[in-house]
């Protein structure tokens, strides 16, 4: 029994699947996305609490969602960067580990789903209700949405973690690039019904609680621009909510890729390859349409960076 013990506390991560050849290819490519995302991320995080004139309700929401990125890239990605040079049968990761980092992947995936939620209620408000708007998303509200947002993932996460830590391990290879909720309750020879049940569950709740805010409250929208003459208006409201969709469309998409390539075994590299995708793509691209597609945004970052370069000039000319 001791023995046994020993060999589940330990299990083997099979991690990123490259061969020798393409190991540094990999690890360079996973290295500069992953110092994109964090620089990007929380570079618009500083430059939104740093600016006052950018502490508004959608602005401050967004940090939500560009903390959440940086904390879901580095979930996944220093792991896999870590174990890329080593053989599959030497990726060792202990039993807590793994949990930890199965716990940090779904907590970020669940957020994505809230934060888009409060985001669309905010542009909810913003588009339909312009006169109310101020008075309702005041700072409170917004860190009211936000902590209700983080908690209901943290909840729903905790209760599908909990699920598969209580179940006994007779297995120790995780046949995953990193660490999942399915990749844990699979290590156990138990009947993991409860699992599948709860799993399933928690899926269409948060799934189903999105996509159906989304498409009632952008319903709404179009209703209201349609019904709306004033063409200053509508422009402004579809730029800020094109983004939010896109924003939207991304995780979707990437997220349903991972599901439909499940009910295909013989592709299952591909599903691997896209579960990594699911934490690299999404955080790239929500820092760049936000900071590029937003005037607001897109301006304070030319600023910053006209600054930087006028400050250097003047040093080299100072020094000649």
């Amino acid at each position: 029994m001791e023995n046994e013990t020993l060999d589940t506390a330990v299990l083997i991560l099979e991690g990123l699947m490259v061969g020798p050849q393409s190991s540094v290819p990999a690890f360079v490519i996973l290295l500069v996305l992953y110092v994109f995302i964090m620089v990007s991320n929380m570079g618009l995080v500083v430059l939104i609490f740093t600016d006052r004139s950018l502490h508004q309700p959608m602005y401050l929401l967004f940090c939500n969602m560009s903390i959440n990125d940086a904390f879901g890239a580095s979930t996944i990605i220093p792991r896999l960067l870590s174990d890329v040079f080593l053989p599959s049968s030497e990726r060792y990761i202990y039993y807590y580990d793994c949990v930890v980092q199965a716990f940090c992947g779904h907590f970020h995936a669940s957020n994505t789903h809230t934060v888009l939620m409060i985001m669309a209620f905010d542009r909810y408000m913003a588009i339909c209700n312009p006169l109310r708007y101020a008075t309702i998303m005041t700072t409170r509200m917004v860190a009211g949405l936000s902590v209700a947002a983080w908690a209901v993932s943290l909840f729903l996460v905790t209760i599908l973690l909990g699920l598969s830590i209580r179940l006994s391990r007779c297995r120790r290879v995780i046949f995953n690039p990193f660490c999942d909720n399915a990749s844990l309750f699979k290590l156990s020879c138990e009947s993991v019904l409860i699992n599948n049940i709860y799993g399933l569950g928690y899926t269409v709740v948060l799934l189903g609680s999105s996509l159906g805010s989304i498409v009632l409250t952008y319903l709404r929208i179009a209703m209201v621009c349609l019904s709306s003459r004033n063409k200053s208006v509508n422009s402004r409201a579809l730029q800020t909510c094109a983004t939010h969709l896109a924003m939207y469309i991304i995780m979707i998409v990437s997220g349903s890729i991972i599901i439909i390539l499940h009910r295909f075994p013989q592709l299952s590299a591909h599903r691997k390859l896209a579960s990594i995708m699911f934490h690299v793509v999404p955080p790239t691209m929500n820092a760049i349409i936000y900071g590029l597609q937003i005037k607001t945004v897109r301006e304070k970052i030319l600023i910053l960076f006209t600054r930087n370069s006028v400050t250097v000039g003047d040093l080299r000319v100072n020094k000649l």
